[in-house]
């Protein structure tokens, strides 16, 4: 009889060594130091595409139209526009002429916007901050209340403002002139003169909370052994602010006075919301000034030249600022 020979075993399936066996073939295993490294770019790849489909195209699109001729004439098809070069950008920085002098105008006013704006908003900022350091009854309400304003979306508190200024039926007007009588007669606040403060008053109104919040952060992280000290030493409250809580909030107020200008500046739903399609002249920012020439004169061309020259502008502002704030933390 025939031996026969046991049968043979499929052999026992090793470690890979790096390959995986798949349909037949070996396919290389991603290593764990570059899954580290590209999983997260991977996760950022969308946002970054978002982000250069809704501001770096039309960014590169409003400069190619601001050297085009591209007024209502050529809305169907604004590609066959006729090149005009720099005339735009020469019409807008023609001072003497009433393109270019409306435009300095707005640009002033925005400038004196900014200025008070940001000041106030920081400077109410601060002293709420520092008010809220110290514990009593009531102060988790109180910065509840505080950040109403910030929370709040901004066309319903403006539309609320617009409200309140009504010359005949606002609050503002009722208070001052039929319960504390400070005015004479009803003004107008939307119109006018005293638009310009109409504007401050509810820019201010909406940004400081944004500055309190920050603010008030910042003091989190600013030792209380320091101030124990100090007034141990004899230093007084304004003392202590002024050599211990300013210079400890120096990085804090860097960046945020950098983007409370970048915000106010380019301020545009706050004027458009409280004074519709036209501002007044002394309201006139520089944001609805391009808005107007833009779609409202249609000249689509010159309001893309303003917007280059606008952006232009915040970018050198925005370079000084970063190097002037660096030159002087390396000098301290």
């Amino acid at each position: 009889m025939t031996a026969t020979a046991p049968p043979r075993s499929a052999p026992e399936a090793g470690p890979s060594d790096g390959k995986s066996v798949g349909r037949g073939r070996l396919r290389p295993r991603v290593p764990d130091r570059l899954r580290r490294v590209g999983v997260p770019y991977l996760m950022l790849f969308p946002a970054l595409i978002l982000e250069l489909l809704i501001h770096l195209v039309p960014m590169i699109v409003g400069i190619v139209i601001s050297f085009k001729g591209l007024t209502q004439f050529f809305i169907r098809d604004w590609g066959s526009a006729p090149w005009t070069g720099l005339d735009n950008y020469r019409m807008a920085v023609k001072f003497n002429q009433p393109v270019g002098e409306a435009l300095l105008h707005s640009f002033w006013v925005t400038v004196l916007f900014t200025l008070l704006s940001v000041g106030f908003s920081w400077l109410i900022g601060t002293a709420a901050a520092i008010l809220m350091q110290d514990a009593f009854r009531g102060r988790a309400v109180l910065r509840a209340i505080f950040l109403v304003p910030y929370a709040l979306p901004v066309y319903a508190a403006v539309i609320t403002w617009a409200f309140m200024f009504q010359q005949d039926t606002g609050l503002v007007n009722h208070v001052l002139h039929d319960q504390l009588h400070v005015t004479s007669n009803k003004p107008f606040w939307l119109i006018g003169d005293n638009s310009f403060w109409a504007l401050v008053i509810v820019s201010v109104w909406k940004s400081w909370p944004f500055a309190f919040l920050c603010l008030m952060a910042g003091l989190q992280n600013i030792p209380r052994e320091l101030y124990e000290a100090a007034a141990m030493d004899g230093a007084g409250i304004w003392q202590q602010i002024r050599k211990i809580t300013l210079p400890s909030l120096r990085p804090v107020n860097q960046v945020l006075v950098l983007v409370l200008f970048l915000w106010t500046f380019n301020d545009f739903n706050t004027p458009f919301v409280l004074f519709g399609n036209s501002a007044p002249h002394s309201a006139d920012l520089i944001s609805i000034h391009i808005y107007q020439s833009s779609f409202i004169t249609w000249n689509f061309g010159s309001g893309s030249a303003m917007s280059v020259l606008l952006l232009l502008f915040l970018l050198v502002v925005t370079a000084f600022y970063l190097l002037f704030t660096r030159k002087r933390d390396v000098d301290a």
